[in-house]
Formats: structure tokens, sequence, C-alpha cells
């Protein structure tokens, strides 16, 4: 009996010193990937500002075929919306709005995955030699869930591949328009 009560302190004691070093891992999360696109960045920015092609080189089109996608607001720019029901649990349910849209140069949209958070995604174009050199990143808020700030210390491995997968899905999407 001495044992449990004993394994059930050391169990207890661990997972206190676990949450108290959550609190001092970042509470901020930022991923990117970049990649250089042979198309002008004209023809690289329709496919970015525009959460209906996003829909088409999404990365994560592919986990789910029977994905529910809708779309409502104007076709691209600020206020075009895109919602997905999944019952994949790698894609779960969520809404992502363009919130801000510069010409051929930047677009930002807010992502919320409901109970998995909320995140800030952008695409920023840089006219580049030979096309467009495009960076796609995000940053989320873990607040103050322990357990949300360990997993934020791999979720440059778990979102990474799959914004790699993206870009290279956009590049031939793009270098397919000219």
């Amino acid at each position: 009996m001495r044992f449990i009560v004993n394994a059930i302190k050391l169990l207890a004691v661990l997972v206190a010193v676990l949450v108290v070093i959550a609190f001092f891992l970042p509470r901020h999360v930022a991923v990117s990937r970049s990649l250089a696109i042979n198309a002008p960045v004209e023809q690289v920015f329709s496919h970015v500002n525009s959460l209906r092609a996003f829909a088409v080189w999404s990365p994560w089109s592919d986990y789910d075929p029977d994905m529910k996608v809708t779309f409502s607001g104007p076709e691209t720019g600020v206020g075009s919306r895109m919602d997905w029901t999944s019952d994949q649990q790698n894609v779960g349910n969520g809404t992502q709005i363009i919130t801000a849209s510069e010409e051929n140069q930047r677009v930002e949209t807010s992502l919320d995955f409901g109970a998995m958070g909320r995140a800030v995604a952008e695409f920023t174009l840089t006219p580049a030699a030979n096309g467009t050199e495009v960076r796609w990143g995000f940053v989320t808020d873990l607040g103050m869930n322990p357990v949300a700030r360990w997993m934020g210390l791999v979720m440059d491995r778990w979102v990474g591949s799959d914004f790699e997968n993206g870009l290279a899905r956009l590049k031939i999407a793009a270098e397919s328009d000219g």
C-alpha cells in the first residue's frame, strides 16, 4: 500500500514540475517556409489572395477527400471566407478569413480551429530574379495552457512539412498558369 501512495506522490510531483516548466516555454509559436516560384508575382498573388484558389492547392485537401468546404464573402481579398468540416482529426473543423491584402505583396488570414485554437497566417511575396519568392508563415498564441505549450515545441515539425507540401503545390499551380 505504501508503494502505491509513494508512486502517486511521485506522479503528482512530476506533473507539477511539468506544469511549472511549461510556463517557461514560449507562449507564441511561429512556423514558416519559403519557396521560389518561377512565375510573376501577380500570378502567384492570384493563388494566395483567393481562398477558393487556396482550397485547390492546400496541403490538407489530400488528408480528407470528403472534407466539406463552403465559401462566403468576396471571391478574393479581405472578407473572403472558407469554412471546413472534416471527420479526420488532423484536418478538423475551422474557418479561415482573409483579413489583409496588399496587392502583389502580402495576404494575411485569421484561422479559427475551434477548440484547437486560433492563428494568423501570412503569405509574403517578393519579386525574385526568376519569378517570386513566397514565404508562408503562421503565428499562434498558446495562452496559459501547459499542454499546448509543450505541444508548441513540436509545432514546426508538425506544420512545417505541410507548408512545404502546400508551397510545392502552389508552385505547380502558379507555374502552370503561364
